[in-house]
Formats: structure tokens, sequence, C-alpha cells
């Protein structure tokens, strides 16, 4: 079935199209009784009638998107979600996302100047002569943070959810700590933080630096790293992810050993499977809602001109929960 246009609209309700664009548009000043607007609603409600959204970027230099760059980072559950509820979010508030991978050698520029976003969101720090330039366009930029910048409209320091996991194990009488890296490189980012934070952490107890073993997600890749650790008095294991501790696990049981008598397991995520594993998985939760929440009101604050609102505090979405792995 074709679009019903304004042109349509216009024959159906018996005036103009510029008389229709008016009353759609809810011109102020136009010179038009309440009888002909009416009619014209009506009109458009019968026919269907919506809004191009190329033609409301053509008529106010804007559109109605808010354009999220992510950098060549996986998508994992957490972010998926947070770019889920994101959009939920802004969707309230008459504001479409648009996610933009960083992969590639397109400059950023080509597709900020192509779709003229109202605002930009970055899930990391733009360069300065990228973010000058959307600034002066008139885009608002704003960004989120891995590290506690204070800067970012939001940051959730990924060195905490290492420390996190320590605190558990180191808690409950472990000394001996390993850490379960992923082998994908696109999650160096969030990896080198969490690994400096699971240092810190045994630094600050006293205890002997982890002992770090690349896991990809198979069980002969896990059962090697398992007796890596055994070999060097590792008895837990705080990995990158709950996908990483679950080839943990399996390796854990390839090798004959149980969990957590021989080896104490914590994951980072909590994703469905991590409830349903055998023991169920300890993890630290992050809480996208939080997340998602945090950015789209710091978008609305930016496009209402109003000073950015309070972040969350870190304690506000991670949390740890305990299960029978550790």
């Amino acid at each position: 079935m074709p679009r019903v246009t304004s042109a349509d609209v216009a024959r159906e309700s018996g005036v103009s199209r510029t008389t229709v664009s008016y009353v759609l548009n809810d011109k102020h000043g136009a010179m038009i009784s309440a009888d002909t607007r009416e009619r014209v609603l009506a009109a458009a409600a019968r026919l269907g009638y919506s809004p191009s959204a190329a033609a409301r970027t053509l008529r106010s230099g804007r559109s109605d998107l808010v354009l999220c760059v992510l950098p060549n980072w996986t998508v994992g559950p957490v972010l998926d979600t947070v770019l889920d509820e994101l959009t939920r979010e802004l969707a309230d508030r008459q504001l479409s996302v648009l996610v933009h991978h960083g992969r590639g050698p397109r400059p950023l520029a080509e597709l900020w100047r192509a779709v003229t976003p109202r605002a930009v969101v970055g899930f990391t720090d733009f360069g300065a002569e990228d973010a000058d330039a959307m600034r002066g366009a008139g885009i608002q930029v704003l960004t989120t943070s891995l590290d506690d910048d204070p800067h970012a409209v939001f940051a959730v320091p990924q060195t905490r959810v290492g420390q996190l996991q320590v605190r558990h194990l180191a808690d409950t009488g472990h000394v001996g700590i390993g850490w379960a890296a992923p082998a994908e490189p696109r999650l160096a980012d969030f990896a080198e933080r969490r690994l400096s934070g699971v240092r810190a952490e045994c630094a600050r107890r006293g205890l002997a630096a982890p002992v770090v073993q690349d896991v990809d997600l198979t069980v002969g890749s896990a059962t090697d790293a398992v007796r890596t650790w055994r070999g060097t008095g590792v008895t837990a294991v705080a990995a990158y992810n709950d996908e990483v501790a679950l080839a943990v696990l399996a390796g854990v049981r390839a090798c004959g050993l149980t969990v957590p008598g021989d080896l104490a397991v914590v994951g980072v995520d909590d994703v469905p499977a991590a409830r349903l594993s055998d023991p169920a998985l300890t993890t630290v939760a992050q809480d996208a809602r939080v997340q998602a929440r945090a950015i789209a009101t710091a978008v609305a604050a930016a496009l209402d001109g109003g000073p950015p609102p309070p972040r969350p505090d870190p304690a506000e979405v991670l949390r740890l929960v305990v299960r029978g792995s550790a």
C-alpha cells in the first residue's frame, strides 16, 4: 500500500497542502479556523497519515535521532539490554536511537552529518576534533565511561567489578586467586580494567598476584587453565564474565574436580544461564536498567538546556549475587 502523503490529506479535507502543513505541524501565527483545523485532523486520522521523518528533519534542521556510538566491542547481554532499555526510555521522550559500531575506516563525521542527530552518546571518549565539530554543529555530545571520569554522564568503573569478585573470595577464606581472561581481543577495554581491579584488591589484602590464564569458550582451553591453577595453589577463580566462568566450570568437571570444593568460581553479568548451571554461578550483576535510565535522563537534560543530573552511585549498578559456585 502506498504511503499516505500530506497531498492525500489535503484532497480528503478539501484544503491546500499549505493549510495541511500548518495544521499538522501546529504552526503558530497561521489564521486557520477551528472548523478547518478539525477537518484536517479528522482526515489525517481517517487516512492513517503519519509525517515523514525526513520531512521533519528538513523543516526543523534537526532529526529526532540520538546517535549512540560504540567502539569495536562485542555486544554482550548487558550492553544489549542497556541499548534496548535506552531505546525505550528515549522513545517516551519522542526520540529514536541509532546505534553505530566503530568498525571500519569510515569517519564518524560522515555519519553524523548525514543523519543530523540531536545528540550523540559515545560509550567511550570521542577525539577532541570530532567532539568540537559536533558541538559546533549544535549537537549535544555526551559520553559514558568505564573509569571514574567526572566528565562522563554515566560511569561504572570496571575496576570495581574485579574488586568485588576478590573481596568475596577473600572474605570466604581463599588466598590463592586466579583470573580467567577472555580470548576475544575486542573485550580488552573491559578485561584490562577488571583485571586491574582484581590485582589491586589482591595487593590490598596482602595476597599474591592473581594467576592469569586465557580461557576461550571450549572445554579443552578451560581444562588447561584449571590444571595450571591447581598446580600453582589457586583455590578460587574470578572470571571475566559469566560465559568464561561457565567454561571454567566445564573445565573443573573435565578434571574430575568439584566446584566450589576444589575451585570456587565467580563470574560477571548474571546471565540467565548463570542460574541454571550446576552449581549455580556466583556473579557480579550489572543493572542495565539503571544505566539506561541515567543516560536517557542526561540526554533529556542536555536537550532541555538544563544542568547534568546526578549520576547513580556504582553501588546502585553493581551487586554481588552469591550462589553455589563460591
